[in-house]
């Protein structure tokens, strides 16, 4: 069972990591329950970081 939950947070923390790699806004998070919603947004901020660094365009 947690490997299970495991991946899903993994999985939710990487949709947010394309999101910001896209430049979309935070404010487009899918997820309503509060595991996952911080793991889409660490997800994002680990990509907003990035691209503010230069890594993306």
């Amino acid at each position: 069972m947690k490997r299970q939950k495991r991946d899903r947070l993994n999985r939710a923390q990487s949709r947010g990591y394309q999101a910001g790699v896209l430049g979309r806004s935070k404010d487009n998070c899918p997820y309503q329950s509060l595991d996952n919603r911080s793991s889409w947004l660490f997800g994002w901020r680990e990509a907003m970081t990035e691209r503010a660094d230069g890594l993306f365009r």
